[in-house]
């Protein structure tokens, strides 16, 4: 993708147009990390670029923004601009094609108001980016409140590039974040996703949470989990504190092999239920049947956030069975191996690890047991074997005069588990089992 980068930049400067990395991709190359992508900042005009790349799309042409593909790889590529007033909180109201200085002046943060020629490399910086990345310092371009009032969303980035890269913030930097922290109302659910989803992927992401909910954001972005601050839990479980701080620590500690969006959403989300099942009865504390509550509050928050049908149907899922792991040790075999063959039944313990981790003291001694389970029918000798059935519903039919109906489903289903515990090994001994079962 550089590579393909840096052809580009050679082919508008040799055209005559200065062209530069522009923005995160040369923060992060400054910061001795690999750059996910490049955008290029370009003196050419939209229809310039369009003219040098042969395939693009016009995904903000008004802005002065074209997406280019080449060699498959996909870029950003942007006309200097400087922008009008922001009526909507997102997109100016008019840009002005400009130079790169007043493009720089015009973004976000300092860290992100970089150029890189990859030709000469030399950085162009305008905004003393490079002086904050060495002091480790998040602060606005200019006046801070200013730049949140040209795209709400500001106030969530600036949380999270301060926590994921472990800087500090700004003079002024924090004051207007938390000033202006009503403004979050007005980001569009999709955008907020994006931003919460990627300070989760984060190992810093208990950090990120801790800080929204100081700010004063979390409660008007997920009111649901500021409503489990100040939850009591029963003390020999949970000495950790409150159902809001057990969540953070669990997001702490999970390990990060373990880490994808639905697991984290999950994690985050898996006692949201938990404020309204709360009693407080004679011997415990209890949260009775949080675990379905807590799917179903679930569901809404990622319909409210625009979530995927498949991501919403993981997430709660995870959310719903969560505390349902305890039950599998003492299941009969077969209902075991259907627990193990589930697609998200990783993802399930892996919730479990960190559910145990969040809580002080952790317990991980039912976490290894399953796994023990687990690793067992793992490493079963013909295991496609249990689930070939020994006999059909036109078998039982013929040997047995069954009729068709639900007395077949049932048999066939005794059949399975008789197969997968070793009852059933052939045809004899399922027709031996069958027959013994219908007397």
């Amino acid at each position: 993708m550089e590579k393909t980068a840096i052809q580009i930049i050679k082919k508008f400067q040799k055209a005559g147009f200065a062209a530069y990395f522009a923005g995160g991709s040369v923060r992060d190359m400054l910061m001795g990390k690999e750059p996910e992508d490049f955008d290029i900042a370009t003196s050419a005009k939209p229809d310039e670029i369009e003219k040098l790349i042969p395939k693009t799309i016009p995904i903000g042409k008004e802005f002065g923004v074209i997406l280019g593909i080449v060699n498959g790889h996909h870029f950003e590529v942007a006309t200097f601009r400087s922008d009008s007033s922001y009526s909507d909180g997102r997109r100016p109201d008019a840009v002005i094609f400009t130079s790169a200085k007043e493009d720089a002046v015009r973004r976000d943060f300092t860290i992100n108001g970089l150029f890189y020629d990859p030709i000469t490399k030399k950085v162009l910086d305008f905004v003393d980016g490079q002086k904050d990345i060495k002091n480790k310092v998040i602060r606005f371009i200019g006046e801070a409140h200013e730049r949140i009032k040209e795209d709400h969303l500001r106030l969530i980035r600036g949380i999270r590039f301060k926590n994921n890269f472990s800087f500090e913030y700004g003079p002024n930097t924090e004051k207007a974040i938390k000033e202006l922290a009503h403004l979050v109302d007005d980001v569009s659910s999709e955008r907020v996703q994006d931003e919460l989803t990627k300070m989760l992927l984060h190992n810093h992401r208990s950090h990120s949470m801790k800080e929204l909910d100081e700010f004063g954001i979390m409660e008007r972005i997920l009111p649901e989990l500021t409503a489990c601050k100040g939850v009591k839990q029963p003390k020999q479980y949970h000495q950790e504190g409150d159902v809001f701080t057990h969540t953070l620590k669990a997001l702490h500690d999970m390990p990060e092999e373990f880490v994808n969006k639905e697991l984290v959403w999950a994690t985050l989300l898996h006692d949201i239920g938990k404020p309204d099942t709360f009693v407080e009865k004679s011997d415990r504390i209890h949260f009775d049947g949080h675990a379905q509550l807590s799917a179903k509050m679930a569901r809404k928050i990622c319909s409210r956030l625009k979530f995927s049908r498949v991501e919403t149907n993981k997430i709660t899922w995870l959310i719903e069975h969560h505390m349902s792991i305890g039950f599998i040790p003492e299941m009969r075999r077969a209902h075991q191996v259907d627990h193990f063959i589930h697609p998200w039944f990783l993802d399930l313990m892996h919730l479990h690890y960190s559910d145990e981790h969040g809580s002080h003291p952790p317990d991980l001694s039912l976490y290894k047991k399953v796994m023990k389970l687990y690793d067992t029918y793992q490493n079963e000798p013909l295991l496609e074997d249990h689930f070939k059935p020994k006999l059909t519903g036109n078998d039982l039919q013929k040997e047995f005069g069954l009729k068709p109906g639900p007395k077949i489903k049932e048999v066939l289903e005794e059949l399975r588990i008789a197969q997968i515990e070793g009852v059933v090994s052939d045809v004899d001994e399922a027709k031996k089992f069958v027959e013994g079962y219908l007397s």
